[in-house]
């Protein structure tokens, strides 16, 4: 993860503030620094001026109604863990917020003096606080940045908020990698401290621990309430929640995911063969479609999209990929049983290690479309399915 924060132990909040300031003015003004920003903040300042803001004044926030808040709000996946992060703040002297994948503030908790304080920034919930819409922060940066990010004073773009840090971290969805919002902790800039940091970064660790035990007690209830199916069906099969999560298998090795199942539509599954997917109150009954268990693949990069055709004994199953998808299965093709872990995939597809997080997402995406051809832990082709590439 490295090291994101914004200033060093020891360092004299006041003074770097003040030649902070010095820095932002130059830098905007088009003059000489008397330093360059951190590479981060740089980055972030380019893209900002781009956009046509004005660092002088507060840019527009455009707060979404509170019913609006609320509906976002039920609909967030870090509803079953917003009020333990919330409860972070207690009598602490900083605000801790939680924004959705968009950065669109949806929880806030702190001292009264300071949401005060926030307010008058704009800074409150239901606010949108993107870089494009009100400069460098951290929330909008960490989006950006697909990274944590820790902003203090002036490395802000607008002078508003040069009073304040802020230290962001992303929260993932732990099942699929997906990005579910931020955790933002801000306050008064020379209140700034080390331990902040290590504050945003356990919270959101805690949370998404909490997060795959709601996702395991969801696949325990599931298991359950398919009892009276699992006890009387015969032959292999499977209990999937709608994601294509195994809570309970039969007669096959147990897998951890499938794909995502739908009515009458094919999944391919490793040691079933193809598969049709049956509708039970709570999730899904998969059953092999026909007799042969193993699974031949054609993943034809001629055309635009590239097309995957999965064969077994019954009609083949085919459906197009991105080009980034296909890109994925044609290096676990090269990579052979031995696999591929996420940093070399990172660096095969991306040029550097530093994209860790989203080659998960991307292959969870990829295994949602494809079920069970793609196994982790390395990434590799499933054992028992052949995969030909027609380039």
């Amino acid at each position: 993860m490295g090291d994101y924060s914004a200033v060093r132990p020891g360092t004299d909040l006041s003074r770097y503030a003040r030649e902070l300031v010095r820095v932002h003015d130059a830098v905007l003004a088009g003059g000489r620094p008397p330093h360059r920003p951190r590479a981060l903040v740089e980055r972030s300042w380019s893209r900002v001026l781009g956009f046509g803001l004005d660092p002088s004044r507060a840019n527009a926030r455009d707060p979404v109604p509170a019913g609006e808040v609320e509906r976002r709000r039920r609909g967030s996946g870090l509803a079953p863990v917003a009020g333990d992060l919330l409860r972070m703040a207690g009598d602490a002297a900083f605000l801790l917020v939680v924004t959705g994948a968009d950065g669109t503030i949806l929880w806030r908790a702190g001292p009264a003096p300071l949401r005060r304080r926030a307010d008058r920034l704009g800074f409150g919930e239901g606010a949108l606080w993107t870089e494009a819409a009100v400069g460098t922060n951290a929330i909008g940066t960490a989006l950006v940045e697909a990274a944590p990010v820790q902003l203090f004073s002036a490395e802000h773009f607008e002078q508003a908020q040069h009073a304040w840090y802020c230290s962001a971290h992303p929260v993932h969805d732990p099942r699929t990698g997906e990005l579910l919002g931020i955790v933002d902790v801000s306050g008064p800039a020379l209140t700034l401290h080390p331990a902040i940091r290590v504050l945003v970064e356990t919270g959101v660790r805690l949370a998404e621990a909490r997060l795959w035990r709601h996702h395991a007690d969801r696949l325990e209830r599931l298991r359950r309430s398919a009892a009276h199916v699992t006890g009387t069906a015969r032959g292999p099969l499977l209990i999937v929640d709608d994601h294509g999560w195994v809570a309970h298998a039969s007669g096959v090795s147990a897998r951890d995911r499938i794909g995502a199942p739908s009515a009458g539509a094919p999944v391919a599954v490793p040691g079933m063969g193809l598969c049709l997917a049956e509708r039970l109150p709570e999730g899904w009954l998969v059953r092999p479609a026909g007799p042969r268990a193993a699974i031949t693949a054609t993943l034809d990069l001629t055309g635009s999209p590239p097309l995957l055709e999965v064969r077994g004994e019954t009609e083949p199953w085919r459906t197009p990929l991105t080009r980034r998808h296909a890109d994925i299965l044609a290096l676990l093709h090269d990579g052979g049983p031995a696999g591929l872990t996420a940093g070399r995939m990172s660096h095969l597809l991306y040029g550097d290690t530093a994209h860790v997080v989203t080659v998960r997402a991307e292959i969870s995406r990829l295994r949602r479309a494809v079920g069970a051809l793609v196994a982790t832990n390395p990434y590799r082709l499933a054992a028992g399915v052949t995969l030909e590439l027609r380039r």
